[in-house]
């Protein structure tokens, strides 16, 4: 009876304490150990999802619930309502007899369970779709007449992230460009701003686009490697291709293996026009700036984060809109005159192979994106979205610019085959919330139930509607095209292939043009060609000879000179281009702390601390269940350091059970050690990664223990808040980056 008494207070106790929200509940309900059996209505989704907004297909707002297009009713039933006593066993001949062919809940389950799955993108196939909000801030007005980005205007949007080479079941932290694409569904009309986190691109020109996707994606033949450049078709064709050698440094960057799409810069490439309430026009360029600054994974940890949790990028984010931090972007644009030889400071702005420094044009904010709700379904919303350069709304006009103009015509082309038919437009996360009038009829999937008999212009059996107006109406600018001959070639402006390679390698601090050596050593060094190795040497000569001939080396080559005709010229670096050297929140960050059987002093009130200051605390024990009180979020044996962007540490536990080679490779010197050795690994693989460490009470010895407790970055506190204090001086500036010893000036 006594030991009852001690279970009870002991469970009470349990079930009495507060714990933070930790992102990643399955589902909105909570499951019993028992299957269900009373009926009831389907559970809502959970508090972090939303939908699209209930329009019709023509745009009319039903103000009905997010729930209205989800299933309904406590029964199962067909497609076409029937209820359903049972759907786990085929109508046979007898128990033991052939299904017979009048089974048509079978053949309906089945066929539909057949046509499933949709053809994926061919490129950005792995992708990522948020709700949020878009608020103008009226700083635009000046410039363009969109209504979207008038003071105080709010905007519903909907942004898919994406990599682009990889398929759909591809990993997440490969090194590749990546999608940031937005929709707004603005009053006048959808617009969507289909962005890249690089600000250039392989190409000058859109008849090009499938040789460099063709060079990336995986060669045809193996159909390897997956979702990565590092291989002889991509640099082959780079190589020859050299307009490609600048986005390529990019690639090369760290901006190549970005920390999470929170801390991602976006950049519409191309150079848009705008036109105000006057006719007067600018052409500008749009940027989207992160408000927790733009960081990166370092290479190892982005490797191991591939095989850990290839869903990195995708988890953190409907994380953090799960917990409530939201991720915050600012958009802001480069504004130049529209001049007839559509050029600014010398650089020619239809080369999406070129930037505009932002010390020679400053990005001007004009409105903030805020992420908030995550899908509901994400076959319906994230893999059914369709992305249009051609969604424009009064106020905004493409130029010239020759990749543009391409994409401007493959976006609906694409379409067709994956959404199978011209009524994309009509599936709900793509339907506009303005009024729909299009005169556009029929074909497969039409969702609307046209009137009227007169779908042609002019007509007068529909009394004369739709009608055309030039009330916030969308115009073609009247831009002169002069006469010229038709010619398959490229202005002498675009001839420039180097000059902003060299200034971009020229922008970054040591640390990260040690990065950008190392990867190029890489990626080169897993070609197969010898000639393809020297020929990127002689294209990495003429950007700078110093990155030539430390790649050089690890490729046990010799660096060859700069090509005949090529000058190094002389740049000013531009600070913007750097991603080091700032502080920035810590929002949204996810600290791990450390902990023995038993907890430890303090922890309860470092966790408090950190989830108050916005931050994520994740409990990592010995074993599951509760640790002296908390609620343990991760083991020694689930916890690897590339999860968190920090670790405290409390105690110095000894090995647990499940210490043991044949469960836990990490395990491996569990007999020979004081402490678990999985937390020694957590620890050495934080601090090589450059993540700020900390401990306090018994913790202090492990750190002592692995010799880096005078290192930077590592620090030794009296108390658990005491830690934390300190933690979050670091974590402003992103990394430790004393740590990354840089030989290059």
């Amino acid at each position: 009876m006594e030991a009852r008494k001690i279970v009870d207070a002991v469970k009470d106790a349990v079930e009495n304490i507060t714990e933070p929200t930790v992102p990643g509940v399955p589902g909105s309900g909570t499951p019993s150990v028992e299957e269900p059996t009373t009926p009831r209505e389907p559970l809502p989704p959970k508090g972090d999802q939303g939908t699209p907004k209930s329009v019709t297909p023509t745009g009319f707002d039903t103000k009905a619930p997010p729930t209205t297009r989800g299933q309904q009713g406590a029964f199962l039933t067909t497609s076409q309502g029937a209820r359903l006593r049972d759907t786990d066993h085929s109508l046979k001949a007898g128990p033991r007899g052939p299904i017979l062919m009048q089974d048509h809940h079978f053949r309906e389950k089945i066929t539909h369970f057949d046509h499933e799955r949709i053809p994926e993108r061919v490129v950005h196939a792995r992708g990522t779709g948020v709700h949020g909000t878009f608020t103008g801030y009226g700083s635009a007005e000046a410039i363009t007449s969109a209504g979207f980005l008038k003071k105080g205007a709010e905007t519903q949007v909907f942004v898919r992230f994406s990599t682009v080479l990889g398929s759909r079941g591809s990993a997440d932290t490969v090194r590749d460009t990546r999608g940031f694409a937005v929709k707004f569904y603005t009053a006048e009309g959808t617009f969507d701003l289909v962005a890249n986190n690089i600000p250039v691109f392989f190409i000058q020109d859109a008849i090009k686009f499938p040789d460099i996707i063709h060079a990336g994606k995986p060669h045809p033949d193996r159909e390897i490697p997956q979702a990565q450049s590092a291989h002889d078709t991509f640099w082959d064709f780079v190589s020859l291709h050299t307009e490609a050698q600048h986005h390529a440094m990019w690639n090369m960057s760290d901006r190549g293996i970005p920390r999470s799409y929170r801390h991602m810069e976006g950049f519409g490439v191309h150079t848009f026009r705008l036109v105000n309430d006057a006719g007067e026009t600018v052409l500008v360029k749009f940027h989207w700036k992160p408000k927790l600054g733009v960081h990166s994974l370092v290479w190892e940890e982005a490797q191991l984060i591939a095989g850990v949790d290839p869903d990195f990028h995708r988890r953190d984010l409907y994380d953090a809109i799960e917990a409530g931090a939201y991720p915050e972007y600012e958009l802001g644009v480069q504004v130049f005159p529209d001049t007839p030889d559509e050029t600014f400071a010398g650089i020619d702005l239809l080369d999406p192979t070129k930037i505009v420094p932002e010390e020679l044009a400053e990005v001007q904010p004009i409105g903030r994106l805020v992420l908030n709700r995550n899908p509901t379904n994400f076959f319906a919303e994230t893999e059914q979205v369709a992305f249009h350069l051609g969604n424009l709304p009064p106020g905004i006009d493409v130029t010239n610019d020759p990749l543009l103009q391409g994409r401007l015509f493959s976006y609906v082309d694409t379409q067709l085959t994956r959404l199978g038919g011209p009524n994309f437009s009509q599936i709900p996360v793509n339907r506009p919330h303005a009024p729909v009038n299009d005169m556009l009829r029929d074909g497969f999937h039409q969702h609307a139930v046209h009137a009227g008999v007169a779908p042609y212009k002019p007509n007068s059996l529909d009394a004369g509607n739709p009608f055309e107006t030039d009330e916030k109406s969308f115009a073609d600018l009247p831009v002169r095209i002069a006469e010229a001959p038709k010619i398959r070639a490229n202005p002498v402006s675009f001839d420039d292939h180097y000059s902003q390679v060299r200034l971009f390698w020229q922008s970054m601090t040591p640390v990260e043009k040690e990065h950008i050596v190392s990867a190029y050593t890489f990626e080169l060094g897993k070609c197969y060609q010898q000639a393809i190795k020297e020929r990127q040497l002689r294209c990495l000569a003429n950007i700078d000879p110093e990155l030539c001939a430390q790649v050089a080396a690890g490729l046990g080559l010799p660096a060859p000179a700069p090509s005949e005709g090529v000058a190094l010229t002389e740049v000013a670096p531009s600070p913007a281009l750097s991603q080091i050297g700032q502080e920035w929140p810590p929002d949204g960050r996810i600290i791990g702390i450390v902990v023995g059987p038993d907890g430890a002093d303090g922890a309860g009130s470092v966790r408090e601390a950190v989830q108050a200051a916005g931050m994520l605390p994740l409990i990592i024990a010995p074993a599951g269940g509760h640790a002296g009180g908390l609620v343990v979020q991760r083991t020694f044996n689930t916890a690897r350091s590339v999860e968190f962007d920090a670790i405290l540490v409390a105690d110095a536990p000894a090995p647990a059970a499940d210490a043991l080679p044949a469960r836990d490779a990490k395990a491996g010197a569990a007999a020979t050690v004081a402490v678990d050795p999985r937390v020694r690994l957590l620890i050495e693989e934080a601090w090589r990664h450059g993540k700020p460490v900390g401990a306090w009470g018994d913790g202090v010895a492990v750190l002592q223990q692995a010799g880096i407790s005078d290192t930077p970055g590592v620090f030794l506190a009296e108390s658990g808040p005491g830690a934390f204090t300190t933690l979050q001086q670091f974590l402003a500036r992103h990394r430790v980056w004393e740590r990354f010893p840089a030989t290059l000036a």
